[in-house]
């Protein structure tokens, strides 16, 4: 196998000895997946989304070439392993498509689906690649957007998810990778400029901000980043769920959690029936990502669809979050992760909410401190700590955006993240928060937050029109967080970043 260092100023180590150094190029020259004209992706965007598309990202301005690049990166013991990118190139008359051009690093969100490849624009379930090549390729950026170790090529067996210092390597190690491809990519003539630009959404909100962090840390210059719907204050994130406050997919994204924390740190349990119910514990280490469908998963037993807790309290005393009523608009999804066939033992329950109540975080269920607890014994809320982003003072202009009615990662992630800062005496650079409901919102994104509400009328009215009888809310709910919030909020990425070039 062929592989180029990613040069001397990187930031990159050696890997041991017989490996390549982290960032570099392990297949030379990167492979050509497709070359996409504008007119082609504005048929492609007008067919699968109408003029929604459109009017958020604007009309197509350059062609596209999609390369898949493989690189050298690290595991989440920072054993050396590989990962793959998308590097999606605009090219062009348009002054806006060639000579040096600005970079969009960008995280992707949750998927359980192993093959996993933002480059294949044909696969299904890649939504989050159209919108880059709307949003910002076909627009002129350079877009580097790395699918994370344990997806598509690489050989690690498991996914780092929401390792911090995993997932923010991997992130610097594929920028690395893409700037060492660019000048191998073909007669190109589109050139880096030298300007990072940082977004992601959901899982990728929080890998953004890691990734913010490791830069600044290397001394390595950000424009400007953008993490989007992410669970950044992480620790409260997860005692909110333990008290009651189960988001929607929480069985995946708990599964994902406390196995990766596993193959992380190795002490999490002794055996996955310490935490997990034994219907599930068999295998569950391996689970994800994985090559079955996610309704396959359900059918076949290896996840239960939404029920993370059993309905029985584990003590009388904590009947009232089994589940949590409060809000109003989200205690429905609430009420979905507890019943029959749960996931989560009620003995780890217990024990997770009796450490939470002896170390309370900063943040949950009261604002004190906004700090992650001080001293957590279990050996989950360690890691949730260490994991945890409530540590990071941003230099580079940030925008944080997301809707207060998200069900799938709660808007206080962004709250605490703000009240962090806020409370912090070490300065930031430039921090904006746009919450696409209204209150508490930057200024400058009212046509947004006006099409984001007529966007979630238009869901409830056709909900309603199928017969819904619950004001469309459940459908808007369903909707919310991938299909609503995330298009608007890249919408708003665009406007905040364009400003800053």
């Amino acid at each position: 196998m062929v592989f180029i260092g990613c040069g001397s100023g990187s930031g990159a180590p050696p890997g041991p000895t017989g490996t390549p150094a982290r960032g570099s190029l392990l297949e030379v020259p990167p492979h050509l997946v497709s070359t996409i004209p504008a007119e082609l992706l504005l048929t492609e965007l007008s067919a699968q989304s109408g003029q929604q598309l459109l009017t958020l990202g604007g009309i197509p301005v350059c062609d596209i070439a999609v390369y898949h690049i493989e690189y050298a990166t690290v595991g989440g013991r920072n054993e050396p392993t590989s990962a793959s990118s998308a590097l999606m190139v605009p090219a062009g008359v348009d002054p806006r498509c060639r000579g040096a051009r600005p970079i969009l690093l960008y995280a992707h969100g949750t998927t359980t689906d192993r093959a996993y490849n933002i480059a294949d624009f044909q696969a299904n379930g890649n939504a989050e690649g159209l919108l880059l090549a709307a949003f910002f390729a076909s627009q002129g950026y350079i877009v580097v957007a790395p699918n994370f170790a344990g997806y598509d090529t690489s050989s690690l067996p498991y996914h780092p998810y929401l390792v911090a210092d995993q997932e923010s390597k991997d992130m610097v190690d594929g920028l690395h990778a893409a700037r060492a491809a660019l000048p191998l990519a073909g007669a190109l003539v589109t050139r880096d400029r030298g300007r990072v630009f940082i977004t992601g959404y959901s899982q990728g909100g929080y890998v953004t901000m890691a990734t913010q962090r490791a830069l600044e840390a290397l001394g390595e210059p950000v424009a400007a980043a953008a993490p989007m719907s992410g669970p950044y204050a992480l620790a409260a994130f997860v005692d909110a769920l333990f008290e009651g406050h189960v988001n929607a997919d929480a069985t995946v994204t708990s599964a994902f959690l406390v196995t990766a924390y596993q193959h992380a740190y190795g002490n999490i349990y002794a055996t996955s029936a310490d935490v997990f119910e034994p219907s599930y514990a068999t295998g569950i280490d391996s689970l994800l990502p994985t090559t079955i469908a996610r309704s396959e998963l359900y059918a076949t037993g290896k996840l239960p669809a939404a029920a993370l807790f059993s309905a029985t309290p584990p003590t009388p005393a904590y009947a009232t979050m089994t589940p949590a009523t409060s809000p109003l608009v989200l205690a429905p999804t609430f009420a979905l992760g507890f019943g029959s066939g749960n996931l989560i033992t009620n003995d780890y329950r217990l024990s997770y909410l009796t450490d939470a109540t002896q170390h309370p975080d900063g943040g949950f269920p009261l604002i004190t401190s906004a700090l992650p607890a001080d001293a957590p014994t279990l050996a989950l809320r360690q890691a949730l700590k260490i994991n945890d982003l409530r540590d990071f003072a941003p230099t580079a202009p940030v925008l944080l955006c997301g809707g207060d009615e998200d069900p799938t990662v709660f808007f206080m992630n962004t709250q605490l993240m703000q009240q962090y800062w806020v409370s912090q005496a070490s300065p930031t650079g430039p921090i904006s928060i746009l919450n696409l409901e209204g209150p508490g919102s930057a200024t400058g994104y009212g046509s947004l937050e006006t099409g984001f509400a007529a966007a979630k009328a238009l869901v409830a009215v056709g909900a309603i029109a199928s017969g819904a009888t619950d004001g469309g809310a459940a459908a808007v709910a369903a909707a919310y967080h991938t299909q609503l919030v995330a298009p608007f909020c890249l919408a708003a990425v665009v406007s905040f970043f364009s400003a800053l070039q």
